[in-house]
């Protein structure tokens, strides 16, 4: 108990550096890691980016049908109420992209 108000002291004084407020962030006390290339030849040789091109092909080609032949078939459509409607154009596009956002 007596040297409670010591440890105090010691606490808020144990560190002798002082900095100005709003300094602190223009001195680093780590090194930044070096810059990674933007383009790696050996990539272009892996079985995952092609197997990701080949998805987002795929995902795209999907969404794309399903979405524009929903409109397609809402605006050919001879009464309007024997079509899906606007409501059901909306949720083709967002079924679309859940599922192809979940799948891929």
């Amino acid at each position: 108990m007596e040297g409670k108000e010591e440890d105090v002291k010691l606490g808020a004084n144990q560190f002798n550096e002082r900095q100005p407020i709003g300094t602190s962030a223009q001195t680093k006390d780590y090194k930044e890691a070096p810059p990674a290339p933007l383009y790696d030849p050996g990539e272009l040789t892996s079985w995952s980016f092609w197997r990701a091109g080949i998805a987002e092909f795929i995902a795209t080609f999907l969404f794309l049908y399903v979405t524009v032949l929903s409109v397609m078939g809402y605006a050919r459509s001879t009464s309007k109420c024997a079509s899906v409607g606007v409501q059901g154009i909306a949720w083709a596009f967002g079924g679309m992209i859940f599922a192809l956002v979940y799948c891929t």
